[in-house]
């Protein structure tokens, strides 16, 4: 039992699981740099002040972390070259989405490694994270005579694993990340985490799209966004969306909605909010707020800056000057 592992007898005097980097942030694109040989870029999409905490456990090949974000978010997400990543919700939390599929309470989320991948996350989520070098995955799972099918962990991004399994994982992950386990040698936490990466792979199914439709919507979608990133500082509408994409306005809001959850105009306001922000905090000496503004297409400095404020519980001066906390 997966559970048992983590109580195995401990030899001698460790403080190893000291060096486990602990990183917390009050933005939330700062909070995604902190994640180690990540490329990621987050857009805060619920309103209030925001708050990261990671926590990671660094191996060689292997990484594992807990990651709490206070929030809702869409994530752009990179992580490195010839790996596989596997994120596991904790439970009893609001649903999120992995490029658009949902995910419920028995699905945790894969994905290759130099794959771009886009999730949207709830408020108040928490998420443990593995990622392992495919090489390492490969020897282990050799060694202990575990078949990979490797279509199911690349392609489908959702995956179904029972709920037993994902108890005992989630067991582990915590024990291991905890900051009271101060004795259990490396190599130990290393075999513990690779063990139960296995049993994971040992009983997942793949849980792809079901509908023809799915892939309909998020090519709208994925369209849309493409447009909206090289015409940032421009007033796009809805209108012109609709002609991008070849779909009427009924089916664009639509697409929006269950791929990202929020709609066409939400989106579109959001990210530019967003990068109005990450363009404040790596300001210039001298740079006015007024001048960023316009740079993302914000001319009406007084509605801008009661959105800016409304989205992320302070001016975009405060900002400007310094992120709070």
């Amino acid at each position: 039992m997966l559970n048992s592992m983590i109580d195995a007898p401990k030899q001698g005097s460790f403080s190893d699981i000291s060096k486990a980097r602990v990183s917390e942030a009050h933005d939330a694109d700062l909070h995604a740099s902190n994640l180690t040989n990540w490329q990621q870029e987050y857009d805060q999409t619920s309103r209030g002040s925001f708050y990261g905490r990671i926590v990671e456990l660094p191996f060689d090949g292997l990484q594992v972390f807990c990651e709490h974000t206070s929030q809702a978010l869409q994530q752009k997400c990179v992580v490195w070259p010839d790996s596989v990543w596997l994120g596991i919700p904790l439970s009893d939390q609001e649903e999120s989405r992995i490029n658009g599929l949902t995910i419920h309470e028995n699905n945790i989320m894969c994905r290759p490694g130099d794959c771009d991948f886009q999730l949207s996350t709830p408020q108040d989520y928490d998420l443990y994270g593995l990622v392992v070098d495919q090489s390492k995955l490969m020897e282990m799972a050799l060694i202990h005579g575990v078949d990979l099918n490797w279509k199911e962990l690349t392609e489908y991004g959702r995956l179904g694993v029972p709920d037993k399994t994902l108890e005992e994982v989630r067991f582990v992950l915590a024990r291991l990340l905890s900051m009271q386990n101060k004795t259990t040698p490396p190599r130990l936490q290393q075999d513990i985490v690779m063990m139960a990466l296995l049993e994971v792979l040992k009983v997942e199914t793949p849980q792809p799209a079901k509908t023809q439709s799915y892939f309909h919507r998020k090519k709208v979608v994925d369209c849309a966004r493409q447009f909206l990133d090289h015409h940032l500082d421009e007033p796009v509408t809805v209108t012109q969306l609709c002609e991008i994409a070849s779909v009427s306005r009924r089916t664009l809001q639509y697409s929006f909605e269950s791929i990202l959850g929020v709609s066409p105009i939400q989106y579109l306001r959001i990210s530019r909010l967003n990068g109005v922000r990450r363009s404040l905090v790596q300001a210039q000496h001298g740079q006015a707020v007024s001048d960023i503004a316009a740079q993302w297409g914000f001319w009406h400095l007084s509605q801008f800056a009661k959105d800016y404020k409304q989205l992320f519980g302070e001016t975009p001066s405060k900002t400007l000057t310094g992120l709070s906390g």
